[in-house]
């Protein structure tokens, strides 16, 4: 089947066609018909499928084929995403198909940018707005921008947006768009709270799924390796770095600061790395991106928000340096690989006490995840395995070698990581239970970390605690002291 047959303007067609784009994908042959009739749509499709283009095709459609021309602050389709990378990869794409279009102009309205600039943007005539939804609602409440003209609106990846808490924001929109519009909503998963805001937002919709909900991405390679702690991750890291042909890799951290810290340390040891998080202002991250696209930096050290919406087709590897915490995050880190067709590999680096993380990915995605090791890097402690549980052993004499030189330089190079370890087993241990103490000290349940407490004995009877121990009953301690893990404080239950 070829685009033509999907009945979209000669002038889009013209575009695809300069561009290489001859045949459509299979979320576009079944979107892009329902959408150019009027339909809403509730779709869901792998990251990677051509989602943009299913939305966005439809969308130019609409508005080339509309007779007259926009007026100022007078917008007619409207795209809501996530973050600012996927909004500004959005509207790129947008333009591209738009290029036989010239008079069709494009908003994007985003954090991170001034709001002089934007507010120069919206005084003139603007027919598509990208944008997300905390910095819209800004614009609204300021009065610089009206939605009483918006025919259709589109919600990209959905789930994301409500699991970033932006469920209120998007209903203070919808509510100020006028009520006979249309709706494309797109999402990665459709979990429960996805399928009640579309239920809430849609008429009679048509229903897309070419995930089968189990995500299975079958041009990715998805490979895990267990490792004792966060020094033995970084070796297993470089080895791959240095012996798994990467064009270019995109590395996962839960944190900001982790991503500094690991982006720091391989640039050190020299690879061409920069990290991507939400406390870089947008030019910082535009430059950043751009540089991966232009394959001037060969390794991105990304949390999750920043890396969502990249999409650049060399991306060989997608590597979970720290576990994800929601499962949906697994699927998109993952789908940052294997883009346009190509094939990628995806590595989960986990310690052997994240192995419930690991069976909760794996029974959202319908199959095991195989397990792999390293000649010379293998884990001293490994989880049970299930008995058909695949496994493949690398050879490492190569990589020994590269520690046997200097050792104590690479070990200076990791020192950073002895402190973090310890804050992982503390941060893995929610419940802490003491026996009956005399003391009416409570300051040793305010400390960040217990090991630092030089007092934590003398102050607590037996002088130990039972950590790791979550439902541990003791007829002799009623205390309960358990850590919020975003607090640095011990609060009691």
């Amino acid at each position: 089947m070829a685009f033509k047959s999907l009945g979209l303007h000669k002038d889009i067609l013209s575009a695809l066609q300069k561009i290489g784009f001859n045949e459509p994908t299979a979320i576009q042959k079944e979107t892009i018909p329902f959408a150019i009739s009027g339909k809403d749509i509730i779709a869901s499709a792998e990251t990677g499928s051509g989602k943009t283009a299913a939305f966005i095709l439809p969308s130019l459609h609409m508005l080339a084929t509309q007779p007259g021309t926009n007026i100022i602050n007078n917008a007619k389709i409207l795209v809501l995403t996530p973050t600012r990378e996927l909004a500004v990869q959005i509207a790129k794409m947008t333009a591209i198909y738009a290029h036989f279009l010239p008079n069709i102009k494009i908003a994007t309205i985003v954090g991170g940018v001034s709001y002089k600039i934007q507010t120069k943007t919206l005084s003139k005539k603007v027919d598509i707005i990208i944008a997300t939804p905390g910095r819209l609602i800004d614009q609204i409440q300021n009065g610089k921008l009206k939605l009483d003209s918006i025919q259709l609106l589109i919600l990209d990846e959905a789930d994301r947006m409500l699991d970033m808490g932006f469920i209120d924001d998007i209903n203070h929109i919808i509510n100020c768009i006028p009520k006979n519009h249309q709706t494309l909503f797109f999402s990665a998963t459709l979990g429960r709270d996805v399928e009640r805001l579309s239920a809430k937002m849609l008429n009679n919709p048509v229903k897309i799924s070419l995930t089968n909900n189990k995500h299975q991405h079958n041009n990715i390679t998805q490979k895990l390796m267990y490792a004792d702690n966060e020094s033995h991750k970084i070796k297993i890291l470089e080895y791959i770095l240095n012996n798994s042909n990467v064009d270019q890799a995109i590395i996962f951290t839960s944190t900001k600061k982790g991503a500094d810290i690991l982006s720091n340390l391989l640039f050190s040891n020299g690879f061409s790395s920069k990290s991507l998080h939400g406390d870089m202002n947008q030019k910082q991250r535009t430059n950043t991106i751009s540089q991966l696209q232009r394959g001037k930096i060969k390794i991105l050290v990304a949390t999750d928000v920043a890396a969502r919406g990249i999409d650049i087709e060399n991306i060989s590897h997608a590597i979970n340096f720290d576990v994800p915490m929601q499962v949906d995050d697994y699927i998109h880190r993952i789908g940052r690989t294997g883009r346009a067709g190509k094939k990628g590999i995806a590595l989960t680096i986990a310690i052997h006490n994240e192995y419930h993380k690991i069976k909760d990915i794996e029974h959202h995605i319908g199959k095991q995840i195989n397990s792999e090791t390293i000649t010379g890097l293998e884990p001293k402690e490994r989880p049970v395995f299930k008995k058909n549980q695949k496994s493949k052993t690398f050879n490492n004499k190569k990589n020994n070698s590269i520690y046997k030189k200097n050792p104590k330089e690479h070990i200076s190079k990791i020192d950073y990581f002895k402190d973090k370890e310890n804050s992982l087993k503390m941060n893995h241990t929610k419940h802490f239970k003491f026996n009956n103490t005399k003391t009416n000290d409570s300051s040793i349940f305010k400390e960040k970390d217990f090991s630092k407490n030089n007092n934590l004995k003398s102050n607590v009877k037996n002088g130990k605690f039972f950590k790791n121990f979550v439902g541990y009953k003791s007829k002799t301690s009623p205390k309960i002291f358990k850590r919020n893990i975003n607090s640095s404080n011990y609060i009691k239950e």
